[in-house]
């Protein structure tokens, strides 16, 4: 079961002894819980009492959890105080860095809830809350409360979907010595190639908001290699960005048709970006950001050798272009549990997002031809109540050449969660994507590996697609060995694809199947969110496809 053996903790013993010695350097909450307790019972006005009184930032008190809550009985184990023990809790310096305020600014409820939504993305955090907990002499003091999970990542991984295994060994730590940076080394063996990767993540290089991601990876059919330098807008009133990246990637392609490879060529693709941004930051409730850059992209396609079957070779292109975006963001988020995780705090944007930009590649500027590339999305949440959410989002992405489109892909998809009860919820999706002359690289693809679980992976191929889900979810208190929460869904799913390609045969029409699935929520590691265990049955298809899938995942979703 892919990222499981991470948590089974009697591996901790052994792979934390490594960091015992350094325990020591762990800054320590001068305040400490108790007194946190005591402060928190002191009466407060509401938020915007506070805001209207013109209350300053006071006292910021860092609560940092270790994994397991040892005041609690059931947590109070020698397992667990050995885990706690011997790694190191993410550092309070590392927290207040996040926080959107400090002591002496004006108290303002939205920052608070803001810096709160900050923290819970950080995968090696499980859970965040930032609030108010005295008020005295014009100054309000606040609790940031963070719990963290096990990091440390030394084993085996097992993955199966569209009847295709995947596996690998990993020794990854996503929070190195409570500072946030994370380094893995992993070999995986995939459904197209065997990686051998080396990875280093800084998000906040020398306690900044500027980030740096570097990656190796020595491939079984190729290597690559890339370096992202960003400082990214982090808040809605962030009011400057910048940032860039390199990537060179020599690898084998392949081309799919019900499930089996009928094309396959080499692909050296080669990439470089830079951009700078810059907004006035949150005005009457909206922020507009605006960046300019500018990219380059090359494919040079060959034959890949060792392939014995039919090549149909890509066209090669290049592409160099400067290019203007611009961002429109409305403040609106909701706090949820039960959706899309097991027992934890989500956060759902439910504003209207707008993003769009504009390039010209020209001859001039090294590119192969003239070409004008556009890219543009629109998301909108509707539904701000406890019941019922619908999130919309919409996005085409392409280029007018010779004064047509080329490789333009349209995608739409709604999500709908309707909330029956604290431990029942029905979700359907609809997604569907139609393309315009697309690259013979770019496919459009329907299978077991992306949302048709009953079917072979890259099972239908085609210029359109469209796919319908509806799952049952059940969310139980079950909570095995204090480390696990579990879940289950039943579930229908119903898609086809549209149109011919050079590679695909004709669409066997409109495909279903129905299943059933075991939900297993990692709630104390930061290696995978949810594990998918699916049986799923086809209803259709040809008569080569089993009659049961049996699909093994790991997937950031219920």
């Amino acid at each position: 079961m892919k990222r499981c053996v991470d948590s089974a903790l009697t591996l901790l013993a052994v792979a934390g002894l490594l960091q015992v010695s350094l325990a020591a350097a762990q800054a320590v909450n001068p305040y400490g819980q108790a007194q946190a307790d005591v402060r928190q019972k002191a009466a407060l006005p509401s938020a915007a009492e506070l805001e209207n009184a013109g209350a300053v930032i006071g006292d910021i008190v860092i609560d940092a959890q270790n994994i397991f809550d040892l005041n609690d009985p059931k947590e109070d184990k020698a397992l667990f105080r050995t885990a706690n023990r011997i790694r190191i809790k993410t550092r309070d310096g590392v927290i207040r860095q996040q926080l959107l305020f400090r002591s002496g600014d004006r108290y303002s409820q939205r920052l608070l809830e803001e810096s709160a939504r900050i923290l819970r993305s950080a995968r090696y955090l499980y859970d965040a809350s930032v609030r108010p907990i005295a008020w005295h002499d014009g100054r309000v003091d606040v609790l940031v409360t963070t719990r963290d999970v096990w990091t440390l990542n030394p084993g085996l991984s097992f993955g199966r979907h569209g009847g295709a295994n995947t596996y690998g060994f990993e020794l990854e730590e996503l929070n190195i010595l409570g500072t946030g940076t994370s380094l893995s080394l992993s070999r995986k063996s995939g459904i197209d190639r065997d990686a051998t990767l080396v990875e280093y993540k800084n998000p906040h290089l020398a306690g900044t908001w500027a980030s740096l991601m570097a990656r190796y990876s020595n491939n079984s059919d190729g290597s690559l290699r890339r370096l992202d330098v960003d400082r990214p807008f982090y808040a809605l009133d962030s009011h400057w960005a910048a940032g860039g990246l390199a990537s060179d990637d020599d690898r084998v392609d392949s081309l799919y048709d019900r499930g089996k490879v009928v094309d396959q060529f080499r692909v050296h693709e080669k990439s470089a970006q830079a951009y700078w941004g810059w907004s006035r930051g949150l005005e009457n409730g909206w922020t507009r950001r605006w960046r300019v850059g500018a990219t380059f992209d090359e494919h040079d396609f060959a034959v890949a050798r060792g392939w014995t079957g039919a090549t149909v070779l890509p066209e090669d292109r290049k592409f160099a272009y400067p290019w203007l975006s611009f961002e429109l963001i409305e403040d609106e988020f909701g706090e949820f549990s039960n959706r899309d995780q097991i027992g934890r705090t989500e956060d759902f944007y439910l504003g209207t997002r707008l993003q769009a930009s504009i390039g010209w590649a020209d001859s001039a500027l090294g590119s192969d031809r003239s070409a004008l590339m556009f890219k543009t999305s629109l998301g909108r949440g509707i539904g701000h109540t406890e019941r019922s959410t619908l999130l919309l989002r919409s996005s085409v992405a392409g280029r007018l050449e010779d004064g047509e489109l080329r490789d333009t892909v349209l995608d739409a998809s709604a999500r709908y969660y309707i909330k029956q009860s604290s431990h029942r919820l029905f979700f359907t999706t609809l997604e569907a994507s139609t393309g315009r002359k697309l690259d013979l690289d770019d496919q459009l693809l329907l299978g077991g590996d992306n949302g048709l679980r009953g079917y072979p992976l890259r099972y239908q191929g085609g210029t359109s697609r469209a796919l319908f889900t509806a799952e049952q979810r059940y969310f139980t208190d079950w909570y095995p060995f204090r480390l696990f929460r579990v879940g289950a869904a039943a579930f229908v799913d119903i898609g086809r694809t549209w149109g011919d390609t050079p590679v695909s045969t004709r669409s066997l029409g409109l495909l279903k199947d129905i299943g059933i699935g075991l939900r297993i929520g990692n709630s104390r590691s930061g290696l995978g969110n949810i594990v998918h265990v699916d049986l799923a049955i086809p209803l259709d298809g040809d008569s080569s496809i089993k009659n049961v899938q049996f699909l093994v995942e790991t997937k950031e979703r219920f």
